[in-house]
């Protein structure tokens, strides 16, 4: 359907993605966006994209140079379902670049590895391109997605270690380690934004054993009429001033 995308679970639930920018993370779902199709799973296939289709009409060919190279060094980790193999993989395989005054064309291929988890991938997240362009978070970004993935299950709630909430925001290794930090710089400006803008309503809750958090409720919830009306009353909006505007609300959405 026009305006959206289709997103294979495997590339959702990568883990070891926190070195990403927000930048990086939409180059990333147009470079799969473009290569949907029988190929996607083709080990050694050859995708082609106009650069104008990477890139902001403000943003120069450096900036999407640095996303590519940061696209091919972040290690991946892809793990079954039975926690029994490990796969790491870089996100992008080999690549070349072609640009003139006015325009450039991406040449590019996924890792084999990549290209053998996806070929049989039968569960998919349908993401709005439009509400993944209007995110200011990376960290509301990958919540979006990981919520698009869950939102058809028969449950509406998941228990999290405090390192399954850092994968599903994509938080960096060694950064927010602590919870006030992982809380009032990642959890919140998530959940605020996811809340505002998309179909769905999340809350994370937090665990404690003890003063200690160590784990997180996350429950989710497909908005009514009404709040999906507010969402995209407040997508149309300017992102500046969206905090003003949205009132942070995390309303329970956990029975």
């Amino acid at each position: 359907m026009a305006g959206e995308m289709l997103k294979p679970k495997e590339l959702i639930e990568l883990k070891n993605t926190g070195a990403l920018t927000l930048q990086d993370r939409r180059v990333f779902n147009k470079l799969i966006e473009n290569a949907w199709g029988p190929n996607l799973g083709r080990a050694g296939h050859w995708f082609e994209i106009k650069t104008a289709e990477l890139r902001d009409a403000t943003d120069r060919n450096k900036r999407l140079g640095d996303s590519i190279e940061r696209l091919m060094q972040t290690i991946c980790l892809v793990v079954d379902e039975q926690n029994e193999v490990e796969t790491r993989t870089a996100l992008l395989s080999s690549n070349w670049l072609e640009t003139n005054a006015n325009n450039g064309t991406f040449h590019y291929k996924l890792t084999e590895e990549l290209a053998e988890l996806l070929k049989d991938s039968t569960i998919f997240a349908k993401l709005d391109l439009e509400v993944m362009r209007s995110f200011r978070s990376k960290y509301a970004f990958s919540l979006y997605e990981a919520i698009a993935r869950r939102i058809r299950l028969r449950r509406f709630t998941e228990n999290l270690t405090m390192q399954e909430i850092r994968d599903v925001l994509g938080v960096e290794e060694g950064k927010l380690s602590d919870y006030r930090n992982l809380n009032l710089r990642a959890i919140q400006p998530a959940l605020e934004e996811v809340n505002a803008i998309t179909p769905y309503q999340v809350a994370i809750q937090p665990k404690k054993k003890g003063r200690k958090v160590e784990s997180f409720i996350m429950g989710w919830s497909v908005k009514d009429t009404d709040g999906m009306q507010k969402a995209y009353k407040e997508l149309q909006q300017p992102k500046v001033g969206r905090r003003a505007r949205v009132d942070g609300a995390t309303d329970d959405v956990i029975g």
